[in-house]
């Protein structure tokens, strides 16, 4: 088994020169964010990851987490970790100096948090989760709620969670039935949540559950439903934080993958810890205004399940290719009869690593585009240029979430293939990777919820504006790829807008007439964005590659013939997706359920 090595090199590459640092640091508050500081916590970052977090990757998978008298404990070593970790400051990277974070732009948080998934994803799900509800507390909570909770969330003393999903709703969360009644200046929450990672642990003093719930008045539907903070200890009458709400750990989840994640069943209200009317809670924003809360946090949560799938495939990729490099078998094609080689030499094991590699760093940049909107859209002083990055951040959030993650599961299941029979034992660990990875197409929204959110939202509702005005974007900047040898790759990424837009007008033709035909082409439609995007990232790479290159670096030349292999293997797909949407759409939309019984 290989160690992880941060790819700090690429990283920094991306966040500089197609992520534009510059147009970041130019943002208020942000000036101090220089290409030196971003290496340096690129570096300090790296040794975290290699030293302390990629070793306990294994330990995670292999001893899992436990329900021992209430309290769930957690593998060896990790609550050392953990506190090394908020011991550097690593927790509150992105969030407000005057409440104890670092204050740096969400694009460096994003070039950061890859390395924390990539090392290990399991214990880098508490930490996403715990930026979640700073961002919800942030956004919606009163002053009294930001005072309270803040600090302790920022510096990592508490960590946070999501409590959405109940076991007779999933997705559809307007059958959400935990109820909240007013008592006093507080309210009782009763009812059970599921699938609540990091629910419950040992890491962390206390845990502050974000959690929806009704009020007894509420409409029915999502627009009945309310956010409420419910923290797993409450203050004492000496203001220490030790007295216990009534939140039980019911169970622990048994998973295919992430098994040092907590992932927790809760009961509130039940009666084991207080009175049994409720667990006590504090109203987040608005009454019955819960699901509006809850999703203006959700495009930062996308984007981090994005960056899991694809540091995850970067894990993954980099144990793959040390094997190849390691494993002696068969002879070269060019002599059957010669000596035997390592597996790195046979053209199709060549295929499936440059398949990997030019993926993830097509997506990479792309989620470090899509960090660095978040930064212009809350930050830039014009107007125009917060309303286009607020189209940019519309548009690539479910492109980056659904892309990376189900790229990224390709990616781990072609690593695990490059092993042969290896990789489907334990002792290699390429079949953690896999069975990690495969939660996140899941998480945050599966992605054909992302698909129709992209074909819905972000293309219906306004008949394609927002849509074209990045495509419009992209154009521009691949009109800027300059060098004559990479003319193809201009063109061709242009050819893609071209087929962009001329699906995009078919599916509005589509709606026209039958909205089961664009819900039925979502997930092709949100692929053809993600190969043109991914074109788009690495055609620029290699034309700035191209400006850079020396003849002594082999960074710079490695750069451009992953570029080549992409829009020879992975572009021309831009056409089978254009063919796909047009020609099966009202196949699938009148499709007889029938066909489905499993005996005809």
């Amino acid at each position: 088994m290989s160690n992880y090595q941060t790819p700090t090199r690429d990283i920094l590459f991306a966040v500089e020169h197609l992520a534009d640092l510059p147009s970041v640091t130019a943002l208020p508050g942000h000036e101090d964010a220089t290409i030196d500081l971003v290496d340096a916590i690129l570096q300090e970052a790296g040794k975290l990851a290699e030293d302390i977090l990629d070793p306990l990757n294994r330990v995670g998978d292999q001893q899992g987490v436990s329900l021992r008298d209430g309290q769930v404990q957690t593998p060896d070593g990790w609550k050392e970790a953990y506190q090394t970790f908020i011991g550097s400051g690593w927790n509150g990277l992105a969030f407000d100096p005057d409440r104890g974070g670092q204050g740096l732009p969400w694009l460096v948080a994003t070039a950061v948090q890859e390395i924390w998934h990539s090392s290990n994803m399991a214990f880098s799900l508490c930490t996403l989760l715990t930026q979640g509800a700073i961002e919800a507390i942030e956004l919606h909570g009163s002053k009294e709620l930001k005072d309270t909770y803040l600090p302790n969330l920022i510096h990592g003393n508490w960590s946070g969670t999501m409590n959405l999903t109940e076991s007779h709703a999933g997705s559809d969360l307007a059958q959400v039935k935990t109820r909240a009644v007013p008592r006093g200046d507080h309210y009782l929450i009763s009812g059970q949540k599921i699938f609540i990672t990091y629910g419950d642990h040992d890491l962390t003093e206390n845990i502050v559950h974000l959690v929806l719930a009704r009020l007894p008045d509420a409409p029915p539907g999502v627009k009945g439903i309310s956010l409420f903070i419910v923290p797993k200890f409450l203050p004492d009458e000496h203001g220490q934080w030790a007295v216990r709400n009534d939140v039980e750990t019911v169970s622990l989840e048994h998973k295919l993958g992430i098994h040092g994640s907590p992932t927790a069943v809760l009961a509130y209200g039940s009666g084991k810890y207080r009175d049994p009317q409720g667990a006590i809670g504090y109203l987040v924003g608005e009454p019955n205004q819960g699901m509006a809360h809850m999703f203006t946090m959700m495009n930062i949560a996308r984007l981090a399940v994005g960056l899991e799938g694809n540091g995850v495939a970067e894990r993954a990729y980099q144990q793959a290719a040390w094997f190849a490099k390691e494993r002696v078998q068969g002879t070269a094609v060019t002599a059957p009869g010669g000596d035997r080689v390592t597996i790195i030499n046979h053209p199709d094991v060549k295929r499936m690593l440059m398949l990997q590699k030019c993926r993830i760093e097509g997506l990479r940049p792309l989620g470090l585009v899509l960090g660095g909107a978040f930064d212009k859209l809350r930050k830039h002083p014009d107007p125009e240029t917060r309303e286009f990055n607020q189209a940019m951040v519309d548009i690539l959030t479910p492109v980056v979430k659904a892309c990376m993650t189900e790229l990224g599961l390709e990616n781990v299941s072609i690593a695990l293939q490059v092993h042969g029979g290896m990789g489907f034992i334990e002792e290699t660990g390429a079949a953690q990777y896999y069975r990690d990875q495969r939660i996140t197409p899941i998480y945050e929204g599966t992605n054909g919820i992302q698909a129709l959110d992209l074909i819905g939202r972000k293309l219906l509702r306004d008949q394609g504006q927002t849509a074209r005005r990045v495509v419009q974007h992209i154009r521009e900047e691949m009109n800027r790829v300059h060098h004559r040898e990479l003319s193809g790759m201009r063109d061709q990424t242009l050819r893609g807008l071209e087929i962009l837009e001329e699906i995009m007008a078919a599916i509005l033709e589509m709606a026209g007439r039958d909205l089961r035909e664009p819900a039925g082409i979502a997930d092709p439609y949100l692929r053809l964005w993600g190969t043109v995007c991914c074109g788009w990232q690495l055609a620029r790479a290699a034309d700035i590659a191209m400006d850079l290159d020396d003849g002594n670096d082999p960074f710079y030349p490695s750069k451009i013939e992953t570029a080549r292999f992409y829009f020879a293997y992975e572009m021309p797909k831009a056409a089978y997706y254009q063919s796909v949407i047009l020609h099966s759409a009202e196949g699938i939309a009148n499709l007889d359920t029938a066909v489905f019984d499993v005996l005809q």
